[in-house]
């Protein structure tokens, strides 16, 4: 028994401290393999920018008081009839903030297209608090991507990075100014690579790198740095049912944007290629069926009629596992990479038929991305305007956070003034029936009663209310 408890009690005593060295290796191992990010984000920041957007917006101002009227008429007899005076128009001013960096010393800016497009005025502030106007050099919404110029020299900027050598877990870190917080810093890893988000151009050229960086409204434009300190990508998008960062976030190759730039900066515009087919994914079923070895490649559920892969012999039911030189995992991948080469140019197209391996050459053609114009939303009228106001669809920003309604965009004398609804206001729901778009609302609000009162839901700041419309008739 004494051989035993000697053994305990020298055995215990000895067990904590074990535990204590090994926790403390532990931490001091953790320590010295986390990265810090400070020389990184002192070297870069001076090319960081914020941009700050105005968009000019005409409304129709409220029927001047009847004192002012009449005012009018004394000051200026016979010549403020009624029309003139409830007809003065008033410009209002709408303002965004994004991110952006630049890219050469001689003041090119690289950022989002939805953070500039449809602006009248973009100002630019410099991390030494510098300001300076811009002018758009090119927009393009495919990718997502819009070239800026300022007009100064001797700039600071950053290098570009090759955004195909980005591995998964690799450590990434972005600066930008999110919630108008300018030049704040957040890092994290990179979570997934090739992602294709829903919501975007009918035409899908884009493959984000999807990364868990706290990225949130404001961001956008700004840059992704790897541990080298070079850009390896753009943030673009969260999603989100907040508005807010949920740890996935979505930013541009930085190989695309190098390619993007490149031609806005000789034409003002991005031209694409185009294969013509139609595709599908190779689940495990079809990859049983046509005898492959594992699930991959682009799947061609149709080719178009007269298309460059008609011409180069493509048909229906091929599986295409790399386009020019570019292994095609997934269908996705496939747009992907015809996006990145311009009309005319001559690719090579390795497909799977009947069993075996063919290489077929295509001359792209001309995407539709590089002639379609970009049209605005439209505004939903009401013909008999009975509720006061006027409602547009979301804006990008607020697509991409996860919200869904319509947006007011024009307020009047009537039951939405009264109730004390607000331009910009984010209506969800609209007597109690669920708004998803300005369709659903112009349905909606036929089938209202032609007096009492109905429901309106709203968000307004990120916060929702419900108010209630008083009908009339």
């Amino acid at each position: 028994m004494k051989l035993v408890l000697c053994a305990r009690s020298t055995i215990l005593p000895t067990l904590p401290l074990l535990l204590i060295l090994g926790l403390g290796a532990a931490a001091s191992n953790a320590q010295t393999a986390l990265p810090s990010f400070a020389d990184l984000v002192e070297h870069n920041a001076p090319a960081i920018v914020e941009i700050s957007t105005l968009r000019n917006i005409e409304a129709r101002s409220r029927t001047i008081d009847r004192e002012v009227e009449e005012l009018l008429r004394q000051l200026n007899p016979g010549d403020t009839p009624d029309s003139d005076i409830e007809g003065i128009q008033q410009q209002r001013r709408r303002g965004a903030v994004g991110s952006g960096f630049l890219i050469s010393a001689d003041g090119y800016v690289l950022t989002n297209n939805h953070v500039v497009a449809g602006a009248d005025e973009i100002v630019v502030y410099l991390n030494d608090r510098r300001v300076f106007d811009a002018v758009v050099i090119g927009l393009d919404e495919p990718s997502d991507l819009a070239l800026l110029k300022l007009d100064a020299s001797d700039l600071p900027y950053v290098e570009f990075g090759d955004s195909d050598a980005v591995r998964v877990g690799d450590w990434v870190l972005a600066i930008g100014s999110p919630f108008g917080l300018e030049f704040s810093a957040a890092a994290g890893i990179v979570s997934a690579k090739g992602r294709s988000v829903r919501g975007g151009p009918t035409y899908n050229y884009m493959s984000f790198i999807q990364t868990d960086v706290a990225i949130n409204q404001g961001n956008s434009g700004g840059p992704l740095f790897n541990l080298d300190g070079e850009v390896i990508g753009i943030n673009s998008q969260i999603q989100s049912s907040t508005g807010g960062s949920n740890g996935i976030s979505f930013s541009i190759p930085s190989n695309v944007a190098m390619n993007v730039v490149a031609q806005l900066r000789e034409s003002g515009a991005v031209a694409r290629g185009l294969l013509g087919v139609r595709m599908g994914e190779v689940d495990y079923a079809l990859a049983e069926i046509f005898e492959m070895d594992r699930p991959r490649g682009a799947f061609v559920d149709a080719v178009q009629p007269g298309s460059p892969a008609q011409a180069a012999g493509i048909l229906d039911e091929d599986i295409i596992l790399e386009f020019n030189g570019h292994q095609i995992d997934y269908y996705t991948d496939l747009p992907f990479y015809v996006g990145q080469y311009r009309p005319g140019t001559q690719a090579s197209v390795l497909i799977f038929r009947n069993g075996e391996l063919d290489t077929l050459t295509v001359e792209l053609g001309s995407s539709p991305t590089n002639t379609v114009a970009q049209v605005e939303p439209q505004v939903t009228r009401q013909r008999r305007n009975r509720l006061g106001f006027r409602v547009m669809e979301l804006s990008r920003e607020q697509q991409v956070a996860g919200i869904r309604g319509v947006r007011i965009v024009e307020l009047n004398d009537g039951p939405g003034r009264e109730a004390g609804l607000l331009l910009s206001d984010v209506i969800i729901a609209l007597d109690r029936q669920e708004i998803t778009s300005p369709e659903d609302f112009a349905a909606v609000a036929g089938r209202l009663p032609e007096s009492g009162f109905v429901s309106v839901r709203i968000v307004r700041e990120g916060q929702g209310t419900t108010r209630a419309l008083e009908l009339s008739r």
